[in-house]
């Protein structure tokens, strides 16, 4: 397309419009100039839209000549972003107008220019280049730095003890039957200790390092009974006698196993500091006392046993026997007996006339789905009982109750009344330094009573974060219940806390809980829901 008198130069990317009046030439617009920059040389230059209308007037006003510049080449512009905590980098693309589309060199150099020396990915900016135009996309990222391993102790035996309960999402603590106990020898080894690592070092976009945390490095326990360090390897730990192993916080003790055939008049009562196996019966009016793990391979008739750890008994516990233990209790059955355990009994077939008390679950029956049973006695838990069959037509009443602890409600009786103590404490100290305050610290000594004041206040919260927790824990038993997998038969008393049911006719499958809204329910395996005792 031509315009007489019109002509279009460029220079150096610059596209100039140079007017030479002639005479009789035809007036122009702004739309034949716009025609005359869509031809092939200048096509998708920058238009200056406001040089592009004045010219038009100018070429039909002015008699004199003018050069005037109407539009430019613009290569493509690249914007970098990089985020405020300098771990990510963004790239916004302009398309060209006119002038080169952006190049991969073309980013690089931007990006340096930035300060962005690390994290680029170069793949990303030849896909931005590619696209022509792009907005925030991101280039390049930083790298956060990997914090060290803590010091790891792993256990090097297939069947280490540890003592420890663990609760699950419900409250319920999870126990294990031994056959028999894993002995270990001297020279045996028990524990490797991984050392901590120092981590890994991050980087930002800039380049500048972010250092990690290293892990905390944490030695063997002291005083490890049975155990020492190998004196040609640090990180190994080994047996120095034979016994049962038992695992502890970073370590592994040896308990001494003391083992005998029965305990009887010949033998007299046992009291050991370890552990202690019975491959036969423990008779009437003997006992055993143990600071670790009792195991009976025949019966407890009559005996007492008492122990630190848990207690397992392959056949019955019967004819008045009592057994208590910090852990868990296990036996075939038990009848006329008397069970304590810190964490669980579970007897495999039934209990008669037995006196039970648990501080999380009992659970009878669970080798004899169909004929396992509870009958008579009492039965005390704080979480749990499981039972096939409860009570009995032909027996006297069986008494059952759950949802209480009395070990941890003592334990925060105590806690409530030493807050009080603590509280005041703090309040006594807090006065005084205002005293001091108020009096200008005559004597000096107010450091002496601030510091003291600190440390009242650090030891009543944290028997405040253990008070929290005891409450935790005894929030549990709202979620309290009774099992029963084939029916209640006969006479039953069931309490939560202090609401009773006195149950007095049979019924089928059905789980027995509580809540202070409805009291003591009944749910069938329908989901149909009894109010037993609002």
């Amino acid at each position: 397309m031509e315009l007489t008198g019109i002509a279009l130069i460029e220079t150096d990317g610059q596209v100039f419009l140079h007017y030479e009046p002639i005479e009789g030439a035809p007036p122009v617009d702004r739309a034949m100039l716009h025609a005359l920059l869509a031809q092939p040389d200048y096509a998708g230059c920058w238009l200056d839209e406001e040089a592009i209308a004045q010219a038009g007037n100018d070429c039909n006003s002015q008699s004199a000549s003018f050069v005037v510049k109407v539009a430019q080449r613009r290569d493509a512009e690249i914007h970098i972003e990089i985020a405020s905590d300098d771990m990510a980098v963004q790239i916004t693309l302009e398309a060209p107008r006119g002038g080169k589309p952006a190049q991969p060199a073309d980013v690089f150099r931007a990006l340096a220019e930035a300060g962005v020396v690390f994290g680029i990915d170069e793949a990303a900016v030849a896909q931005a280049c590619a696209a022509g135009q792009i907005s925030h996309f991101p280039v390049a990222s930083g790298v956060l730095p990997e914090n060290g391993n803590n010091t790891v102790f792993e256990s090097l035996l297939p069947q280490t003890i540890d003592r420890a309960p663990k609760l699950d999402a419900n409250g319920l603590i999870d126990y294990r039957e031994h056959g028999s106990i894993f002995v270990v020898k001297p020279g045996d080894a028990l524990m490797r200790r991984v050392p901590p690592t120092p981590g890994t070092a991050g980087h930002t976009v800039r380049g500048r390092e972010l250092s990690p945390r290293a892990g905390r490095d944490e030695a063997f326990a002291t005083q490890l009974s049975g155990a020492e360090v190998d004196s040609q390897d640090p990180s190994l730990l080994r047996a120095t006698l034979a016994g049962q192993p038992v695992l502890v916080a970073h370590g592994v003790k040896v308990e001494s196993l003391f083992r005998l055939a029965e305990v009887n008049m010949a033998t007299g009562n046992i009291n050991f500091d370890g552990t202690v196996q019975v491959d036969g019966d423990v008779v009437q009016g003997m006992k055993v006392k143990a600071s670790g793990d009792i195991v009976v391979k025949g019966l407890v008739e009559g005996g007492w046993l008492e122990a630190g750890g848990d207690v397992h008994v392959a056949g019955g516990i019967i004819a008045q026997a009592h057994v208590q233990a910090q852990g868990a209790v296990t036996a075939r059955f038990g009848e006329n007996c008397h069970v304590k355990a810190g964490t669980v009994i579970a007897l495999e077939d039934m209990a008669l006339q037995c006196e039970l008390e648990s501080l999380n679950q009992i659970i009878v029956g669970e080798k004899a789905p169909q004929r396992g049973r509870l009958v008579g006695g009492s039965a005390t838990a704080m979480m749990l009982l499981r039972v096939p069959i409860l009570g009995s037509g032909k027996g006297g009443v069986t008494r059952v109750k759950v949802g209480t602890n009395p070990v941890l409600e003592l334990q925060l009786q105590n806690l409530k009344l030493r807050l009080e103590q603590e509280k005041t404490n703090e309040e006594h100290l807090q006065k005084l330094m205002k005293q001091l305050k108020s009096l200008g610290d005559p004597k000096g000594l107010m450091e002496r009573v601030k510091a003291s004041w600190q440390q009242a206040l650090q030891i009543w919260s944290k028997s405040l974060l253990e008070q929290e927790e005891l409450e935790k824990q005894l929030a549990l038993i709202l979620s309290a219940r009774v099992e029963v997998s084939v029916g209640v038969d006969g006479a039953v008393d069931l309490s939560f806390g202090s609401k009773t049911a006195r149950l007095r006719t049979e019924c089928d499958p059905c789980v027995f809980s509580f809540s202070p809204e409805t009291g003591i329910v009944l749910t069938n395996p329908s989901g149909n829901v009894t109010v037993l005792a609002a």
